[in-house]
């Protein structure tokens, strides 16, 4: 994300490496406190978009070296 009161950055504006490091973050913050529902939402809702992107980019990814092999 870019600041605490920003909109978050586009998860297809991420690197995959910067998407799966939010990612992790938004793992860990749930593993180690109670979290108000308000704000569960908006990170599950966060955690989906960038498993989303992830996985559409490891897909586009294996069809391309498929098509390479």
């Amino acid at each position: 994300m870019t600041a605490a009161t920003a909109e978050p950055t586009p998860v297809e504006a991420l690197s995959y490496t910067d998407a799966s490091r939010e990612l992790d973050g938004i793992v860990q913050f749930f593993e180690q406190r109670e979290v108000d529902v308000d704000v569960l939402v908006a990170r599950l809702e966060r955690a989906t978009a960038l498993i989303d992107e992830l996985d559409r980019r490891l897909r586009h990814t294996r069809t391309q070296v498929e098509e390479l092999v």
